[in-house]
């Protein structure tokens, strides 16, 4: 038996491609260690959204590089991922003790890989293509992380081309996965005991856009995902905004296993801002589409994304994103600093970049204007009963914690002896903190 330690980093797809990873090592004699010390061969599964998860990966891999050099000439180390993709050669260059470089295009190339690499080669595979998998997937199981939630990308890529978004070039344009492949996937992981399917994308709301042989979208893949029998949950992101149509809506309303939740990321509450992020959305636009969904979703939960300090921000356009956060009673939202990614239009605008004490400032003020919003939307259900599907089970204080969440994404801890994990329990909500809410068991 070999061992394999993979650090992911980023987002639920560079999770899922992890799994899908270990699942073909396995056939290899790899066995996952959390372990990196113990490890045969060391991979790091990249994120290029931020330069300091760039950062990070190369530490990460110059630390294994000099066991290799210094203690264990015979481990191999593997760059992977989004990073993979940009950089691709240029990474033995800053990196000569890496031994294999891959790309998110071509994650199914890792048993020829690991063969080659083992004859004593050194590989780089970053080259594009426009399928999401091929023959090989067929051979090998996903060796999905053990818990309730099972990820399942749906499509990967982007059209879109925000001026500061580097997943275009990492993950390439919009490409969807054949129905009838998610479906064998959703039913193998309901079958292994997962009790919430999460369908991923970069624009998941595109599934289907690029099939030449059917008219077949999201709203017809939930349909059949919901028919399958069962007591489970469905949940789908990242949404973009004007990808939402009225049927997915009403989709989301009629279908009684997909959940009340939906992820719109904004970015910034300033039109203007908007257009020289080259999003395809203004304020009233976005604030249309929320409202639509609100209107139509009883109890629906709706987060977003935004950006703090973007090149030529203005403090009147900064101070739009936080009365956005209020007007449109966004539930929670991610936030991040604005960092230039190589090959993107904004990060040539070096003269219209915020200063970093600035950005820091504006990112603190967001952060304080979200975690005040996130409160409010988790004191609306107290005293409220809401079903909770147990997620893990751990002592805090002494005291015997399950923690879940809500349909509409609501965390919720509740205090109980006896393990519920993968349980759907009725609970009524008897406190809301700023992340979360306290509940007790319905008898």
């Amino acid at each position: 038996m070999k061992y394999v330690y993979i650090d992911t980093m980023g987002c639920q797809m560079n999770k899922s491609d992890t799994e899908r990873m270990l699942g073909m090592l396995s056939h290899f004699g790899y066995e996952e260690t959390h372990e990196p010390e113990k490890a045969d061969l060391l991979m790091v599964n990249t994120c290029s959204i931020r330069q300091l998860s760039e950062d990070k990966a190369f530490s990460a891999v110059g630390t294994w590089g000099k066991w290799k050099k210094e203690e264990n000439k015979n481990i191999k180390i593997g760059f992977c991922g989004c990073v993979a993709q940009q950089k691709a050669e240029q990474i033995f260059k800053r990196a000569p003790y890496v031994d294999f470089v891959l790309g998110t295009h071509k994650i199914y190339a890792l048993p020829e890989i690991i063969e080659r690499i083992n004859r004593g080669e050194r590989v780089c595979e970053c080259t594009e293509t426009n399928k999401t998998e091929d023959d090989v997937s067929d051979k090998y199981e996903i060796q999905r992380v053990k818990g309730v939630n099972a990820w399942i990308p749906i499509t990967e890529g982007c059209n879109n081309f925000c001026t500061y978004c580097i997943v275009p070039y990492t993950r390439g344009r919009e490409r969807s996965r054949l129905p009838e492949i998610i479906i064998k996937e959703a039913k193998d992981a309901l079958n292994a005991g997962f009790k919430e399917i999460t369908l991923l994308g970069q624009n998941v709301d595109s599934y289907g856009k690029d099939f030449k042989d059917r008219n077949y979208r999201l709203a017809d893949l939930l349909r059949e995902l919901n028919a399958i029998e069962g007591k489970f949950r469905i949940r789908f992101v990242t949404s973009y905004p004007t990808d939402i149509t009225d049927e997915l809506i009403k989709t989301v309303v009629e279908l009684d296993k997909v959940c009340e939740y939906f992820h719109i990321p904004m970015q910034s509450g300033s039109s203007q801002v908007l257009k020289a992020m080259n999003r395809r959305y203004d304020r009233e636009t976005y604030a249309k589409i929320v409202k639509k969904v609100r209107d139509m979703v009883p109890d629906v939960t709706i987060t977003s994304d935004f950006i703090a300090g973007f090149p030529g921000e203005t403090e009147e356009q900064f101070e739009e994103t936080l009365s956005a956060i209020d007007e449109f009673a966004l539930d929670y939202s991610n936030l991040a600093s604005y960092s230039p990614r190589e090959k993107t239009v904004a990060a040539k605008w070096v003269d219209k970049f915020i200063p970093e004490n600035i950005k820091d400032e504006r990112f603190q003020r967001l952060n304080k204007k979200i975690q005040e919003n996130c409160l409010k939307s988790n004191l609306k259900y107290v005293g409220r009963e809401m079903e909770v599907l147990v997620e893990s089970f751990y002592e805090h204080k002494g005291q015997m914690i399950n923690s879940g969440k809500t349909r509409n994404f609501k965390t919720v801890h509740i205090p109980y002896d006896k393990d519920l994990t993968g349980k759907f329990i009725n609970v009524k909500i008897t406190d809301a903190k700023t992340w979360y809410l306290k509940g007790e068991i319905v008898p």
